[in-house]
């Protein structure tokens, strides 16, 4: 589950749907009512908390949105425009460094994609958007 407050228009996300679990794009959250607009590749539909997931941070989601892949000394660069992200070891996003310009970060657990998305959007500027 995911607090709404981490979710902003356009994170991808996963939701259940009636038993299917799907990506869905967020498109709108509703604090009061406590619900997120999410468009699920079919329809548009309001979920609940519950039936929200995030999606683990991993090289197949970085590739959907343009990040390029370049091996150096063990560990993994990833780049897309300036902004970089390092991991230690290749399939290892439990520790990651990422940077932008004089921005840097460093976390030490797995982030999801939506995180990602936010944190790029924090540090650039710019939203993350799938390729």
């Amino acid at each position: 589950m995911i607090k709404l407050g981490q979710l902003k228009p356009g994170d991808i996300i996963m939701v259940n749907d009636e038993g299917l679990l799907r990506e869905a794009t967020v498109m709108h959250t509703n604090r009061e009512e406590h619900m997120v607009l999410a468009d699920n590749g079919i329809q548009e539909f309001w979920y609940q908390p519950q039936d929200i997931h995030p999606i683990a941070l991993d090289e197949s989601q970085l590739l959907k949105f343009g990040f390029e892949k370049e091996p150096i000394e063990g560990a993994v660069k990833y780049k897309k425009g300036v902004f970089r992200l390092i991991t230690p070891q290749q399939g290892n996003f439990s520790n990651l460094e990422m940077w932008y310009r004089e921005d840097r970060r460093h976390f030490n657990v797995p982030i999801a994609v939506h995180e990602l998305q936010n944190l790029h959007a924090d540090m650039t500027k710019i939203p993350l958007e799938r390729a």
